[in-house]
């Protein structure tokens, strides 16, 4: 089960954290991976570990705000591989601020790289999907699609958003053979919440999360083989939590 062999996946977002870890996992079980991001030394890293694993790979740097480097990306994969079968959408940022606080500067700034960022691959590689009448699309949405988080509006409100296009392009493309399912991560520690964590409000995650402990990023790589693999080709449209609990629990002690 969920093997990749011959598969051709793109991770954008997919040199640090979660989506390294979802990189590594779809390498694993036999597909060839193309992780980007706008760093170049992490495409090089994570390029090294892939070929490492006998899988072959790219060395395209991307960035989520420029459609026209998601475009340049998609083509050298298209031209590389002939077809792209997964895309994963990890790109992401957060701030915690007050909401009052919160200037459109910033908040415009979230919402593009968290939903736009998306939107903007959906749009590149669902169009190849479209045309081969086949593929898989992994969105990475937040427990905060679900609840709210203190003073991270901007955060939650892209991210309950990434949910709502999830369901959204699932209706509009599964006649024609594309899943879109996106997960939903519970508290892992990574860059982009680590200092987050390091506080009261880490000790407060910990205690609301039944399992009484944060999760490690390998821990998603299972649930987005499922949703990359030929084994989940009857399910669309949702937003599975790898949570440890926390969506389900109400009062834990």
């Amino acid at each position: 089960m969920f093997n990749l062999a011959g598969k051709c996946a793109v991770v954008v977002g997919g040199t640090s954290g979660i989506g390294k870890a979802i990189a590594l996992g779809l390498a694993s079980a036999g597909a060839n991976v193309v992780g980007s991001s706008r760093s170049k030394e992490g495409v090089d890293n994570l390029a090294d570990a892939l070929e490492a694993d006998g899988r072959k790979t790219l060395r395209i740097p991307s960035d989520v705000l420029d459609r026209q480097s998601l475009q340049r990306l998609h083509d050298a994969v298209l031209s590389a591989f002939g077809r792209v079968d997964i895309l994963v959408n990890s790109a992401g940022i957060t701030k915690r601020v007050p909401t009052l606080d919160c200037s459109e500067e910033l908040w415009q700034s979230i919402m593009n790289v968290n939903l736009n960022g998306t939107l903007r691959a959906c749009q590149i590689f669902g169009g190849t999907m479209l045309k081969q009448r086949k593929g898989r699309i992994i969105n990475i949405a937040s427990l905060s699609t679900f609840v709210a988080f203190h003073e991270v509006a901007a955060y939650g409100a892209s991210k309950a958003a990434v949910g709502a296009l999830t369901r959204s392009l699932a209706v509009e493309w599964a006649p024609f053979g594309i899943c879109v399912n996106a997960i939903a991560p519970g508290i892992f520690p990574t860059d982009l919440n680590r200092e987050l964590l390091d506080s009261a409000r880490g000790r407060e995650l910990i205690t609301r999360t039944p399992m009484a402990r944060f999760g490690t990023v390998e821990e998603v790589v299972g649930t987005a083989l499922l949703l990359a693999s030929d084994e989940s080709a009857f399910t669309t449209g949702q937003i599975i939590a790898v949570d440890g609990g926390f969506l389900a629990s109400g009062v834990n002690q």
